[in-house]
């Protein structure tokens, strides 16, 4: 039996550390969350409540460097109530081509995470950085990897080639898919809510933030995912592409001088909603200068297209479609987004309550749709402390 304790989660990205600690038990109970922002910059601060019911606290970072922001957070953490009781550390892993389940993290793991870090270089050289660091200060925790990719294993095969020689294919490049965690927090909500005839039928799930993503699940498993080989393809986001000509490519390349870097950089960090928009990547200023800024309006218009676009081919995929459900950051809190993308797909059977739409409810279709459309929040550290902990037992 496991003893009581609790465990950390560590969700790291490519300029941000989320963080929770979770009592241990059915169900887990949050003790802390919160999240470094901004790292790189001279503008690093760390953001958390506690159990305590306290305001939500800000510290100031002076350090820029990310492995010295790493060093003040795990200091920080030391202090912190619960702490002292931890038992494993979880860490949300991005790229984790064909596992399908969390594994505790081996000298060997590690080793391979750093051989496929070319996958995803935006994410993964700092997850492991991550884990080191940690490993360096916690030599006796287990440490336990969540891997984004694999709740999309289940994919056939059919899904996850990519059409150019197969021997690439044998390389491991192939489409893998990403926001698993996220869809698989959003699988058991739905289940815990509506129950399992709802969570087992013909789902689109839209995880819609600055990493956005659609995929096609069946009887809980998923089907067909929006992003593939990278985190990149797929619908345009914040700063992100989406799916590119790779004509492109060739053309920047030849025609512009673009190194491989500085391509990287662009479909990374300049592109999707800021590069169309030349003003921000930011969703909710976007909606505020559409009526003024015709540049706001075609990136917002565009993202409702492309996702629409998805919708209607994962309809297909599954054959039908008994539900839709939006989350993130956009997803969640959008109804302008939410609206646009839903605008005139009532032969889908979808039809939206603008109403209940624009509270935010739950369930946002109207009495008569044939699809019900919801809104979740969505809550990957949870969903990473839940795994953590069956692993464990």
């Amino acid at each position: 039996m496991l003893k009581e304790g609790n465990i950390l989660t560590i969700n790291g990205g490519s300029s941000s550390i989320k963080f929770s600690l979770y009592k241990t038990g059915e169900p887990l109970i949050l003790l802390l969350s919160g999240e470094i922002e901004n790292i790189g910059t001279k503008n690093a601060k760390l953001h958390y409540t506690n159990s305590k019911n306290k305001p939500r606290s800000t510290v100031n970072i002076k350090s820029k460097k990310s492995d010295e922001i790493t060093d003040f957070l795990i200091n920080w953490l030391k202090k912190q109530e619960g702490f002292d009781s931890v038992l494993a550390i979880g860490h949300r892993i991005v790229h984790g081509m064909q596992h399908t389940e969390p594994e505790i993290i081996t000298p060997q793991l590690i080793k391979e995470l750093k051989e496929i870090s070319d996958f995803d270089p935006e994410h993964l050289p700092q997850e492991i950085k991550l884990i080191e660091i940690f490993k360096k200060h916690f030599p006796t925790l287990k440490q336990i990897s969540c891997f984004d990719t694999s709740f999309h294993t289940s994919m056939p095969t059919v899904a996850k080639l990519l059409t150019i020689p197969r021997s690439y294919y044998e390389k491991g490049i192939q489409r893998y898919g990403f926001h698993g965690i996220s869809y698989a927090y959003l699988l058991q909500e739905l289940k815990r809510i509506e129950g399992d005839k709802t969570a087992n039928g013909k789902l689109i799930l839209a995880h819609l933030g600055n990493g956005a993503s659609l995929a096609a699940v069946e009887n809980g498993k998923s089907k067909d995912t929006s992003m593939g080989f990278t985190p990149i393809s797929g619908i345009p986001m914040s700063t992100r592409t989406g799916d590119l000509d790779p004509g492109v490519v060739s053309y920047l390349m030849k025609h512009e001088k673009i190194s491989p870097k500085q391509f990287n950089t662009l479909i990374n960090h300049q592109s999707g909603l800021l590069g169309l928009s030349e003003t921000s990547s930011d969703m909710r200023e976007l909606l505020k200068s559409e009526e003024t800024d015709v540049r706001a309006k075609e990136a917002i218009d565009l993202f409702c297209y492309q996702v629409k676009k998805y919708i209607g081919a994962y309809s297909t995929v599954l054959e039908g479609l008994d539900g839709l459900v939006f989350s993130g950051g956009i997803g969640e809190n959008s109804p302008e987004i939410r609206s646009g993308i839903c605008k005139n797909l009532l032969f889908l059977g979808i039809e939206i309550d603008e109403s209940k739409n624009n509270k935010n409810e739950f369930i946002i279709s109207s009495d008569t749709s044939k699809v019900k459309v919801y809104v979740i929040k969505t809550n990957e550290e949870l969903m990473i402390a839940k795994l953590v902990y069956k692993t464990l037992l």
